[in-house]
């Protein structure tokens, strides 16, 4: 703010010493720091009122222009739907025009039902399965399990047991003998 050096400072202490004695100074210095505490909060409180204003109208001029782009875009809106309305007019006009002489065309000429030629659902409708395909099987599954394949090997039949019970007998396959 203001350019003192501490050359002028001492200079400045040194003739309020000698001005004011040794025991008036104490009391001048405080009575100095007060004002210029004070002077401080003055030029604070007057920068802060300054700030709000600027704030404030920054704000404003930006509302302004909020509500200027809302009446534009309003205007545009307007513009837009009456357009829409004219171009639907003219249609319902020509179709009042000229909708009684295709319908009377349309009753003459048979009339089209199910999908269009060539679309993908026509094309479905004439797919026709040549072979049964093989339904998909889980490549980690063993033969057998899933029922794709037969098991190679038939399961083997159970050694005889060593309890009191009396033997079972395994039915063996028929292409098989009978394991003795």
């Amino acid at each position: 703010m203001f350019d003192i050096g501490f050359s002028e400072l001492l200079v400045i202490a040194v003739v309020a010493l000698v001005v004011l004695g040794p025991e008036r100074l104490p009391k001048a210095a405080r009575f100095a720091g007060l004002w210029v505490r004070r002077a401080r909060n003055q030029w604070d409180s007057v920068k802060q009122e300054l700030e709000r204003e600027l704030h404030a109208e920054e704000i404003k001029r930006q509302f302004d222009d909020v509500k200027t782009s809302m009446r534009d875009t309003e205007s545009q809106l307007r513009a837009s739907g009456e357009a829409v309305r004219r171009e639907a007019e003219q249609m319902r006009q020509d179709v009042a025009q000229h909708g009684d002489g295709i319908a009377a065309s349309a009753e003459d000429e048979p009339m089209m039902t199910g999908p269009a030629p060539g679309s993908p659902a026509s094309v479905a409708q004439h797919v026709v399965a040549t072979e049964e395909a093989e339904p998909p099987r889980d490549a980690m599954a063993p033969p057998g399990i899933d029922g794709s394949a037969p098991r190679a090997d038939p399961p083997a039949a159970l050694p005889p047991s060593t309890d009191t019970a009396p033997p079972t007998l395994v039915p063996t396959p028929p292409n098989q003998e009978a394991p003795r």
